[in-house]
């Protein structure tokens, strides 16, 4: 066990966490409003800007895609925040700013609400590994699986496939249909989603053209996912990350535990709307994202062991869980392994 592990596990002990969590559950008016207007007006200024570059070299266009893209992601954690009920204090409020967001980063407000809190619900406990998380199977799952699925599974696990045509398929192309939702609100967010987004889509080919449209708002999406989907990977796949068998699963280890403390520099801790601080987000998502880094500067109880922007690189040679040392490993820890005997094909008698 790593000193940083020691550190985070005993700071998991703190049983007030419920009043310190307390103190930064109210959201403030004046900072949702302010966040609106410093995320939103940059970003379409940006997509207007892009635009009018296409005239002058589209290699200017990608550059502006740059920031747009940061500032896509700041939207998000909005969105975000609203199907959490932290960003406003009236609900209806949450749900308008959400639906609307939702639209403008492809997702769907509540069916992705539904799926977030179901991971909010089960991080960390290995009984309830949910179709919302990053895919992780343990070192015995994987050599018992079938060579189709372990296949399968390296395929995805590539990082190349995770930050890239995973996380474009998953917010463009899966999130437009009602696979596997069984609720009426949900079913109806994807499609009414997917109606502004055609309505978005006709209005751009009407007006600017939908080439040109495309050539603007596709590499901020594509740029955009690609962020999005590692903040998410390394703040459940880092070294000392807490994994337990449901009935040894607890809520407060799995929050301070299971999600790192990303300590990224300022410029892109605000980008990112200050998802860094996941543990204490994970403990009480009620807070506002503008709130946790205040939370994290005045407790000791979140003051954990950061993973920083370089010692998170780490994170995407990890690909299972070790049951038996309880730590994220590599393909390559399977060459350490004794080899297993065939399991022996039953005779017909």
């Amino acid at each position: 066990m790593t000193a940083a592990t020691k550190t985070r596990r005993s700071q998991s002990g703190n049983s007030n966490w419920r009043q310190i969590v307390a103190q930064y559950q109210n959201p403030d008016i004046r900072h949702s409003v302010g966040q609106i207007l410093t995320s939103f007006v940059p970003y379409f200024a940006l997509l207007i800007l892009m635009y009018f570059s296409l005239s002058v070299s589209y290699w200017l266009t990608l550059l502006l895609a740059i920031p747009a893209a940061g500032f896509m992601m700041r939207i998000f954690i909005i969105f975000h925040d609203c199907g959490h009920g932290s960003f406003f204090k009236n609900r209806k409020a949450n749900d308008i700013v959400g639906a609307i967001t939702g639209v403008i980063t492809f997702t769907p407000y509540y069916r992705w609400r539904h799926a977030h809190a179901v991971h909010h619900a089960t991080a960390g406990d290995l009984d309830r590994r949910e179709a919302g998380d990053i895919w992780t199977m343990t070192v015995n799952e994987y050599l018992e699986a079938p060579a189709s699925k372990r296949l399968a599974y390296r395929i995805y696990r590539n990082p190349i496939v995770i930050f890239t045509v995973g996380a474009w398929l998953s917010f463009l192309i899966f999130q437009r249909f009602p696979i596997v939702e069984r609720s009426r609100r949900q079913v109806m967010s994807i499609l009414w989603t997917d109606l502004a987004l055609l309505i978005v889509f006709v209005a751009a080919a009407l007006t600017i053209g939908l080439g040109n449209f495309l050539l603007v708002l596709l590499p901020v999406m594509l740029m955009g996912t690609s962020l999005g989907v590692w903040l998410f990977y390394v703040q459940h796949q880092f070294e000392g990350v807490y994994w337990e068998h449901h009935q040894d699963w607890d809520y407060t280890k799995a929050a301070l535990l299971g999600s790192s403390f990303y300590k990224l520099p300022r410029v892109l801790q605000w980008f990112s709307g200050n998802i860094g601080f996941h543990h204490i987000h994970h403990l009480s998502p009620r807070i506002p994202n503008y709130n946790l880094e205040k939370a994290w500067r005045e407790n000791e109880l979140f003051q954990v062991e950061p993973i920083t922007l370089r010692s998170s690189l780490k994170s995407v040679q990890f690909r299972l869980w070790d049951e038996e040392h309880k730590q994220l490993v590599g393909f390559g820890y399977l060459k350490t392994l004794p080899k297993r005997a065939p399991t022996p094909t039953p005779v017909a008698e």
